[in-house]
């Protein structure tokens, strides 16, 4: 199986920085099991080269030496790579840790956690309330706590697609199509919405803009080494995107009854609220497509009014739960 290119770079960087004398390009490919992998030569220098460019885009110094051999070698000198020192504050620290805490399925969740112990010990993060002294170090901790899961394989080469700009070939399944269709895109941006991650870019098959659930992409996403068409837009609202799709606008409502005091996200989107006498109220909200499955995650909260198919909906949800 191929190897992402995000361990291939670690790795890359790795060995730069552990030798004491500058590395070959034979060396490395020899000590690197991904370039192990290239085909040929020309594979594997395109490979090299390209992976080089990115290491030093992201800051690492690469010293290029010609040995009495007329060889070059490749070293990244720790006196050349030395961060100075790192302070945060309070808040900087929470959001470092609400980062972190995105990758808690993914496969850099250990090197996500184990940068943050680091910070701890170097003396950049500021100690927690309470904290002992001597003890050991918390990864930073909000009144917040986020749940926001990567399971997809989709997740990580599409992250670094968006990164790189580079276009993508997945086969996507519709919500209500039996068979996958082969989608080309040109990734712009990935965004987390209800508990979903999706994709927002440039569909070149369709020629439009388009967003698509990580969930429904079936198989390998795979990249290509090509230009993208279309101009990436200054702002990707992938939110609005989706309700744009969902058809979510005030045009098209559902009315509800909601136990007072609760369901807070239904009523901060509610086009209008009216208080009932026996503690519940009645929220006029927005109507679209998957509006049913999250209305069941409010339980016995909510009742649904109309219209009439989104009650059906809500009622077969709740009695499938049942059933479980």
């Amino acid at each position: 199986m191929a190897i992402a290119k995000a361990e291939r770079l670690m790795n890359l960087a790795l060995c730069l920085l552990g030798t004491r004398r500058p590395l070959t390009k034979r060396e490395l490919r020899t000590s690197i099991e991904a370039y192990m992998e290239a085909g040929s030569d020309e594979s594997f220098n395109r490979m090299f080269e390209r992976d080089k460019d990115d290491l030093r885009e992201l800051g690492l110094v690469i010293d290029t030496v010609e040995n009495l051999d007329g060889d070059i070698g490749y070293r990244a000198k720790h006196d050349n790579n030395r961060l100075p020192p790192i302070a945060l504050d309070a808040e900087e620290a929470t959001a470092l840790g609400l980062a972190a805490r995105v990758w808690q399925q993914a496969r850099l969740a250990g090197a996500a956690s184990g940068a943050l112990q680091k910070l701890h010990a170097a003396g950049g993060m500021p100690q927690q309330d309470g904290g002992a002294e001597g003890a050991e170090p918390a990864i930073p901790h909000s009144t917040l706590e986020p749940h926001i899961p990567a399971r997809e394989a989709a997740f990580e080469p599409l992250m670094l697609a968006c990164r790189d700009r580079r276009p993508v070939v997945f086969d996507y399944r519709k919500s209500n199509a039996v068979r996958a269709e082969r989608r080309q895109v040109e990734p712009w941006t990935l965004e987390c919405w209800r508990g979903h991650w999706y994709l927002a870019g440039f569909d070149t098959g369709r020629q439009a803009e388009r967003v698509f659930r990580l969930s429904r992409i079936t198989g390998a996403v795979r990249s290509r080494a090509a230009a993208f068409t279309a101009p990436v837009p200054d702002q990707v609202k992938v939110r609005e995107a989706v309700e744009r799709w969902a058809g979510e606008s005030a045009s098209r409502t559902a009315l509800i009854r909601l136990r007072a005091g609760s369901g807070y996200p239904l009523r901060a989107r509610a086009v209008q609220v009216r208080e009932l006498p026996d503690g519940w109220e009645e929220l006029e909200i927005p109507y679209g497509h998957g509006l049913d499955a999250w209305l069941v995650e409010f339980g016995p909260d909510v009742i649904v009014l109309e219209p009439a198919e989104l009650r059906a909906e809500v009622v077969d949800r709740l009695r499938a739960v049942a059933k479980g």
